[in-house]
């Protein structure tokens, strides 16, 4: 019954002083709608990365010429590697049962013409097994086929950004471009395929045989990398550690007693870089927006204080009637609970809010968390109450009869 008409007689007290009540929500309520927001941006990020991983290809290994090293934080193959060649892709595809497609890849970046336009891509010399292992469609025409890779034909796939730079989204099917100074006939237009996890655009590139990159284009014996479809996700690890032993052994690493001149990454490394990387962001700028929180409790803390000293009078009345010490702890402390409350609730509300109108606006991906809203609102109540503890205690030690004659 009491703690029913000190609730009532805090929410009285909240509602006359309005300014002030508001002041002290509007710290919780920046607070908890910063948490959802800014872990939904963090979550939508995250998402979005596994995503595009996913797009790469299923079953995906990359066996890269060179080793991986960490530069300045982060991974990269420095140098050039001549030592993976079109013959280490057809072995690996041989001789590995755990392999089910293989795809060499040599890409530069080149300028390619078409009659008085002109731009700078990258010219990706593959296989067709390259379009089942990375996932990319045919928008229009086809891709090149085997046979016609074997045979080193002239035949260019135009990624979409290319089309639009070269040919203003006209008909380029049975065209001529120039790759450099090499004619190649336009014989398909890859659908949109978007940036990967790199920031490229990977539309902004154009297939052609590799025998005929090679010979015609980039005069060159090596390669940059195999794409590799193992036979499924499981076998993922076993067809790495089979690779790794044919590309020794034809490396003649072993007998050198050398260190790999490759690497091989899967898409389950990937995947876990990404998601460390993210998760880590994720925590950090939510540990970030957690802070105004506690910036909203300190906030709590002063109105609460001014409350106590301005309604010491009351607070002598009240005692000298008959309520005890503890009916004007609750009392005050109910008051910092519904500050907690009502501004978690409102900052639930406007994080909600941000983060739609942040998806619909923006091409930001936003993915709300139900446990950052949790946490966050668990986290503004138990701010209120920590912070409406020491007003509430200050306010029941007072002694009734200084309590009366204080102005």
């Amino acid at each position: 019954m009491r703690l029913g008409l000190n609730l009532k007689v805090s929410r009285k007290q909240l509602i006359a002083h309005r300014m002030r009540t508001f002041l002290a929500l509007l710290g919780i309520i920046i607070g908890v709608s910063v948490v959802i927001l800014m872990v939904s941006v963090g979550k939508g990020a995250q998402k979005t990365v596994l995503s595009r991983i996913n797009d790469m290809g299923t079953n995906l290994l990359v066996v890269n010429a060179g080793q991986l090293r960490r530069f300045a934080g982060r991974r990269e193959i420095r140098g050039t590697a001549t030592t993976l060649t079109l013959e280490d892709a057809e072995a690996i595809l041989e001789n590995c049962r755990n392999v089910n497609r293989a795809a060499p890849v040599q890409s530069k970046k080149l300028q390619v013409k078409y009659g008085v336009y002109s731009t700078n891509t990258s010219i990706t010399g593959t296989t067709p097994a390259y379009q089942q292992i990375r996932n990319f469609e045919v928008a229009e025409g086809e891709f090149f086929s085997e046979e016609e890779n074997t045979a080193s034909i002239r035949a260019a796939v135009l990624g979409q950004s290319v089309w639009e730079n070269l040919f203003e989204n006209a008909d380029p099917l049975g065209e001529i471009i120039r790759i450099g100074r090499v004619p190649f006939e336009v014989i398909g237009i890859m659908e949109k395929k978007g940036v990967d996890l790199s920031g490229e655009d990977q539309d902004d590139q154009i297939f052609i045989p590799i025998r005929t990159a090679m010979r015609r284009v980039f005069n060159l014996t090596y390669i940059s990398r195999i794409n590799i479809e193992t036979v499924s996700k499981e076998k993922m690890d076993a067809a790495a550690q089979e690779i790794r032993e044919l590309l020794r052994e034809r490396h003649r690493l072993d007998r050198l007693d050398k260190p790999d001149d490759f690497t091989i990454q899967s898409q389950a490394d990937l995947l876990e870089a990404e998601k460390e990387t993210t998760q880590t962001f994720t925590t950090l700028i939510g540990s970030i927006a957690a802070v105004s929180l506690l910036v909203g409790g300190i906030g709590i803390l002063a109105i609460m204080l001014m409350a106590v000293k301005e309604r010491t009078n009351e607070i002598g009345l009240r005692m000298s009637v008959g309520a005890s010490r503890k009916d004007i702890l609750i009392q005050f402390i109910s008051e910092a609970a519904i500050l907690g409350i009502g501004g978690g609730i409102a900052g639930i509300l406007t994080g909600i809010a941000g983060s739609v109108i942040i998806g619909a606006a923006t091409e930001w991906p936003t993915a709300v968390s139900w446990p950052s809203i949790a946490l966050s609102f668990g986290f503004s109540l138990l701010v209120g109450l920590f912070f409406g503890v020491y007003p509430a205690r200050k306010a029941s030690l007072l002694d009734p009869i200084v309590a009366l004659r204080s102005e």
